[in-house]
């Protein structure tokens, strides 16, 4: 009891010595030049905040930015150093204090590269101040020289019972190695994108699909090196990796299914980001997409991801398309290799009408719309005798699905309405008679007399 009271005793006295309590001060006012700093440039900069492509230099200024405060912290620290040492005071906590800080500053430094090598979307980018704190204070742990402290108590606590120790010290320290491993698999897989996504000569689905693949290949190389370098034998892993290929077989064979297919579809090109495709389920009645009918679900190719392909549709809604489907269902790609459509559109006449005038309207319906090719030029066919008048049909190509294909139907449709309306051409309307008779006035012939029941008389 004595020796724990005289400890506490000593620690109070330490805290408030002259130089202790001179050390806080000196803090508390680099604390507070620091937020002013902060609160300055912060103001200042969404004053100058613009919406252009930010370069290389404007990179710099906002790395100068983030560190401006921690700087200004440490030249009042530097100052006070040589004005405490004047006076004849220890200058430990000082000298202690800016270390810390200058390990912020290379801290908060290789965060903010970190993130712009990474791209504006990481997670790293996304997190950079809680990154920048976590490993500030690791550093700082270090700096103190209480990591030996600590690591000496994280030893003592065992994860796993039996021969093979695992404590917690060995899980921490393997999950940073594995971290490491994982961030510089990143970068170097994101160099490699950065490279192939500039390379014309090369389809885009190849690009998309090279980069895929170095970007999975790298980072689950870069796992199994952190796990090696972290002191776990790989050889161990073979149960584990038996339990995921069992766990592929049964219940993730369609998340595999997906991967295997996604890149299916970036190696034989059937696929790229711009195309422009449609599902149907009458692709083989001859009412689909390119027969006149309805387009489907038509929509854009935003990116090809591992599992999916984002598709969007003219209401801007992005739908997640798996792989899969598009191995195994039909589809309609409007450029895969020409752009040139075909549109059909049906119209029905009176039999009162002359069928030579129609077919001569409907190719005039189509004329002066920007749209619509020249060469080949629209034609018109009569297509059948129906019981309600004759099914016509107008046929016509463009070269821009991209921009929308029933736009161009309705336009068309449009134009045959004001031109049949003008020179009296008639579309029927499907017609019903009924009919209603009153049975009181209905005579019923007479009935003959025919044999008495129970005789057949029909001849074998």
């Amino acid at each position: 009891m004595d020796g724990a009271e005289s400890a506490l005793r000593a620690t109070f006295a330490q805290l408030t010595s002259p130089a202790a309590l001179l050390a806080g001060g000196v803090f508390a006012l680099a604390l507070i030049v620091a937020l002013y700093v902060a609160r300055s440039l912060r103001v200042r900069r969404a004053d100058a905040a613009s919406v252009r492509t930010p370069h290389l230099l404007d990179h710099v200024l906002e790395g100068a930015i983030l560190i401006a405060p921690v700087l200004a912290a440490m030249a009042l620290l530097g100052a006070a150093h040589f004005v405490v040492g004047a006076i004849g005071v220890s200058t430990g906590a000082i000298d202690t204090g800016t270390r810390l800080l200058l390990a912020l500053v290379g801290v908060r430094l290789a965060v903010y590269v970190l993130g712009l090598l990474l791209g504006p979307k990481s997670w790293v980018r996304t997190r950079e101040s809680r990154i920048t704190f976590i490993l500030w204070a690791i550093v700082a742990v270090a700096t103190l020289g209480w990591l030996d402290l600590i690591e000496a108590s994280l030893n003592r606590v065992s994860l796993v019972p039996g021969r093979a120790q695992f404590s917690l010290w060995a899980l921490l320290k393997g999950l940073v190695v594995v971290t490491a491993f994982v961030v510089v698999a990143s970068l170097i897989a994101r160099a490699i994108e950065r490279h192939v996504m500039r390379l014309d000569q090369l389809a885009v689905s190849t690009r998309v699909g090279v980069s895929k693949f170095s970007y999975f290949l790298l980072v689950g190389l870069g796992v199994l090196l952190g796990i090696n370098a972290a002191g776990v034998d790989i050889t161990t892993l073979n149960v584990l990796t038996g339990a995921i290929g069992l766990g592929l077989g049964f219940g993730l064979q369609s998340v595999a299914a997906n991967f295997v297919s996604g890149f299916v579809l970036l190696m034989d090109k059937s696929i790229k980001p711009g195309d422009v495709i449609s599902f149907s389920s009458q692709l083989g009645g001859g009412t689909g997409p390119g027969a006149g009918g309805s387009a489907g679900n038509f929509g854009w190719v935003q990116e090809l991801r591992g599992r999916y392909v984002v598709v969007r549709d003219r209401d801007g809604v992005d739908t997640l398309v798996p792989n899969q489907n598009l191995i195994t269902t039909a589809f309609i790609n409007w450029s895969y290799a020409d752009q040139h459509v075909r549109l059909k559109l049906p119209v029905t006449v009176s039999y009162d009408d002359d069928p030579e005038i129609a077919l001569k309207l409907l190719v005039e319906a189509t004329a002066g719309h920007p749209r619509i090719l020249r060469d080949p030029p629209p034609v018109s066919r009569l297509i059948s005798f129906e019981p309600n008048g004759m099914l016509l049909e107008i046929r016509f190509w463009i070269a821009d699905p991209v921009n929308g294909v029933n736009n161009v139907r309705s336009d068309v449709n449009r134009a045959i309405w004001r031109i049949f309306r003008t020179h009296g051409v008639r579309i029927p309307v499907p017609q019903q008679d009924t009919r209603l008779y009153d049975a009181r006035t209905v005579v019923r012939p007479p009935v003959a007399p025919g044999p008495p029941p129970g005789f057949d008389q029909q001849a074998d």
